[in-house]
């Protein structure tokens, strides 16, 4: 039996893909050694990995960062001069992931939108501590804007959200300012005793704890109070953030984050769209190619990302 109210919102696809998942990385995998936790994970993206679509070319090479040279990781498309580029942003709770574990993600988004995608390969925690995960994005962003002249449009899902929101937000009024911003489940910093993380606390695939986990490793034990950097919702001003759109799964400790971020932007003046994906789970852009709900979603934000790319609002 499936635990209720999931088993009314979750279809069998998704179950499909839940149980697959759970294979590889159990309930209680926060509780493995970190080694462990990134040999599970790189397991889990490896199987559901659908491979690079044909025409897309790609080039690993690095940046300069605030540390040390930065890999990335960058996909072009088949044919003509791309209009705009993306920077996209893995998931991993900050601390697993990297190039490998969302390459078909970052193929497949160059080859629906036409535009050059950059995957960045930013330092982990716990080895390196907020705010070593943002210097090394708001580089890499920066980078890419100064030498592409391209619009550049931040992506993201998880805590590679989180990382795409405060690079929006540190950068408003400089020099290279972010065209629009498209998240994922993002990890935007509400709190946790509150909200959807009391309602979907047990979540399939993700729960509070976890959550909870992640931002002590990241912080290195101390999450801060107040800093917009670490904890987006912090920011007490977000005027002048760049066209934002937001997908969330229903079924997901996060999915209060988008609605809430979303207002204030549009409180503020500006355009901001959330998307609350019925009956999916956190982690569902791995199920793109097995579960319906999943793949009208990721078409849906190749669509949001190409318009945005042109400088047009789909919403």
């Amino acid at each position: 039996m499936h635990p209720a109210p999931y088993d009314r919102l979750i279809d069998a696809e998704t179950w499909a893909f839940v149980e697959r998942s759970a294979g590889f990385y159990p309930d209680d995998a926060t509780a493995l050694d970190l080694s462990s936790q990134r040999s599970v994970y790189d397991s889990l993206c490896h199987t559901f990995d659908a491979g690079r679509p044909s025409g897309v070319t790609v080039s690993d090479y690095s940046v300069p960062g605030p540390a040390a040279l930065i890999p990335v990781r960058e996909y072009a498309p088949a044919a003509g001069a791309p209009a705009a580029c993306v920077v996209y942003l893995h998931g991993g709770g900050f601390i697993l992931g990297g190039l490998d574990s969302h390459d078909s993600i970052c193929a497949e988004i160059c080859a629906g939108t036409g535009f050059t995608v950059v995957a960045v390969d930013y330092r982990l925690a716990p080895e390196h501590l907020h705010p070593a995960q943002f210097e090394d994005t708001l580089a890499a962003f920066r980078h890419v804007a100064s030498t592409t002249g391209l619009p550049v449009i931040l992506s993201g899902d998880s805590a590679g959200g989180n990382l795409a929101a405060a690079v929006c937000w540190a950068t408003r009024g400089g020099d290279h300012v972010p065209a629009g911003q498209v998240l994922v489940y993002p990890a935007l910093g509400a709190d946790t005793s509150r909200g959807t993380f009391v309602t979907h606390a047990n979540a399939p695939m993700l729960s509070t704890a976890d959550m909870i986990y992640y931002d002590e490793v990241r912080s290195g034990g101390m999450p801060p109070h107040g800093d917009p950097l670490f904890t987006p919702l912090a920011a007490h001003d977000l005027d002048a953030m760049p066209p934002t759109l937001v997908f969330t799964a229903q079924c997901d400790p996060l999915s209060g984050d988008g609605p809430d971020y979303c207002a204030r932007i549009a409180a503020q003046g500006g355009r901001a769209h959330c998307i609350e994906e019925q009956g999916l789970v956190h982690g569902y852009l791995r199920a793109r190619h097995s579960v319906a709900r999943a793949r009208e979603s990721f078409a849906r934000m190749v669509t949001g990302i190409k318009a945005l790319g042109a400088g047009e609002w789909p919403y």
